[in-house]
């Protein structure tokens, strides 16, 4: 019989297989422990305290996609530019979707334009966020973990909604940086997205709406890069 808390590393230490009782699921585990393994390393050879080390974690995985990241906003730059020829595409073919989607398509393929480029950096990093948001669960190690003043347990919610808030702000400004989507209803749903992510990590645990905070604050300053690099 153990008697004590869920740590992966005691757990593992009994080799009698009580690891696989932080249950992060089969195929976030993948993802969760590599996560996990690197905020231990940072909290104690590195900085004193979980909260930073997210920070810190959160900087790393920025840098791993950097190039992606550049990529991404030199294509949102490039649809900026052909935005003219697709509204006159638009309006020549607006009785016939079947001949205005060849022709996009035949748009993109001249100008070399990836028009799915701009979305491809988010969906990568979603197993990253789930593989966080499974760590910040079931890790023990995160538990009452405190980052500073009203922030005293990174697995549970900001108790004042101020980082979530912020997060939305941060959201809003990435998206004004955007260059606007030709599809008015594309445009619409982008409109709504802070609003939406917002209520979404409302009750999410803070340590992970301060990784998305700071990932989207770093993203702001990459595109605000590549946005002054291109004018």
């Amino acid at each position: 019989m153990y008697l004590g808390p869920k740590d992966y590393s005691i757990l593992q230490a009994l080799n009698v297989g009580l690891e696989n009782a932080v249950d992060f699921g089969d195929w976030l585990k993948w993802l969760a422990m590599p996560l996990l393994i690197t905020l231990k390393f940072l909290y104690n050879n590195v900085v004193q305290n979980y909260g930073i080390a997210i920070i810190i974690l959160t900087t790393l995985i920025k840098i791993i996609f950097w190039p992606l990241g550049n990529k991404s906003y030199q294509s949102m730059k490039e649809m900026q530019k052909l935005q003219p020829k697709m509204a006159e595409l638009r309006e020549k073919y607006k009785d016939d979707k079947n001949r205005l989607s060849q022709e996009m398509m035949a748009l993109y393929k001249a100008h070399k334009v990836n028009p799915m480029g701009g979305c491809l950096p988010m969906v990568i990093q979603i197993p990253v966020f789930f593989g966080l948001y499974k760590t910040l669960l079931y890790a023990i190690e995160l538990r009452h973990s405190p980052l500073i003043w009203w922030i005293q347990d990174l697995s549970a919610k900001d108790p004042y909604y101020i980082t979530p808030i912020i997060m939305g702000g941060t959201m809003f400004l990435q998206q004004k940086m955007t260059p606007p989507a030709g599809d008015p209803m594309q445009a619409k749903i982008m409109l709504f997205m802070p609003i939406i992510f917002t209520v979404m990590f409302l009750n999410f645990p803070s340590g992970l709406v301060i990784y998305w905070l700071f990932n989207n604050i770093i993203s702001i300053g990459q595109q605000y890069y590549i946005n002054k690099r291109a004018s």
